[in-house]
């Protein structure tokens, strides 16, 4: 049996992470006969709330766990890590403004693609989830310059896959006869679910997206503000956020780079926009679709786009650029710092100084 790989989740006491550890540990994401061991990193106030999840994993009995390793250090958290799947995040709290959860999260993201930089494998592959994730992503990035700049995606996938079932629900079919549909831009209400690509295999033949609705009203309409505000519709009904759904999205993303798209599929991922044909601004995280081989993910280039496809690209790059400015703005005056208290890690920035 293969070598154990070292696997890290961050905010790991956290409910998307409940959902999320079970599948890692039992190999639907890494492959069935890849031993794991996982690092769970968290905040201090966290630390007990860990060890139940330790517990409970060590109670499912999992053959292919082989070590699990609670932790609020980011020196034991990112050492040797071949995936790291950053949930972890301040979450956007009421009154608060979203140039405030940037100022939050860029200290935090900071913090931890340092730390990646200094104690991770240089082959490690990088998810981020925790929200505003194409900016977080980004600026972990950049605060991690000897990992290449391609080991790191932010997750999209669960827009992906929302309106991939919006189609296949549409369309009276199971969610895997649809594919190719993409997500541009920005994991926020601003990103473009775009169907003009994608296929619905019906009755055994595959047919346009567009021919197999026969609405293009609700395409251009319903469709795409319901993937878009569907995380808001779930936390208002269920007064949680998607912690199931966004789960599986991450399961299926990591499995994806570990083991690549099928032949003909193109999946959505949160990727550097550097050399895109699309004319999105370079040095953004943004959603594009993607074929993945051999662990390493490549854009799939020169599909045709439509005028009001590209108005609404343009609309999510822009919002993108406005967020990078902003993080960016942050970091050149803010001096974001770990500090050890006592053996504890507290992420904080001069000015206003938070301790999370």
């Amino acid at each position: 049996m293969a070598e154990p790989i070292r696997v890290v989740v961050t905010g790991a006491a956290g409910q998307i992470a409940y959902s999320l550890l079970y599948s890692i540990a039992k190999g639907d994401v890494f492959g069935k006969d890849q031993p794991i061991i996982l690092v769970l990193l968290d905040i201090p106030p966290m630390l007990p709330v860990l060890d139940g999840v330790v517990m409970e994993l060590q109670d499912c009995a999992l053959p292919l766990l082989r070590e699990v390793i609670p932790t609020d250090k980011v020196e034991v958290g990112f050492k040797d890590i071949d995936a790291a799947i950053l949930v972890g995040s301040m979450p956007r709290k009421e009154g608060m403004e979203r140039k405030d959860l940037l100022k939050a999260n860029v200290a935090i993201f900071k913090t931890q693609g340092a730390a990646l930089d200094k104690y991770a494998k240089k082959t490690v592959k990088v998810l981020v989830v925790g929200n505003p994730a194409n900016t977080n992503c980004l600026i972990a990035s950049k605060s991690a310059p000897s990992i290449p700049k391609e080991n790191f995606s932010c997750l999209t996938r669960l827009d992906h896959n929302r309106a991939s079932s919006q189609v296949a629900m549409r369309c009276g079919v199971s969610s895997d006869k649809v594919k190719n549909v993409i997500i541009w831009g920005n994991h926020s209400s601003t990103q473009y679910p775009d169907v003009h690509h994608a296929k619905v295999n019906v009755h055994g033949t595959e047919t346009p997206a567009y021919d197999a609705v026969k609405d293009e009203t609700w395409l251009r309409g319903d469709f795409i503000s319901t993937v878009q505000l569907r995380g808001a519709a779930v936390i208002k009904a269920r007064k949680l956020s998607s912690a199931m759904s966004a789960a599986k999205a991450i399961c299926d993303h990591m499995r994806d780079i570990w083991f690549g798209t099928k032949e003909g599929e193109f999946i959505s991922m949160g990727v550097y926009a550097t050399g895109n044909s699309y004319g999105i601004p370079e040095d953004l995280i943004y959603s594009f679709p993607v074929e993945i081989k051999n662990k390493t993910w490549k854009m799939v280039d020169g599909l045709p786009i439509n005028d009001f496809s590209r108005a609404k690209m343009d609309a999510t790059a822009a919002e993108l650029v406005e967020e990078r400015d902003t993080a960016l703005d942050f970091l050149s005056h803010i001096f974001c710092h770990l500090v050890e208290d006592e053996g504890k890690c507290i992420y904080g920035y001069t000015q206003k100084v938070v301790q999370l």
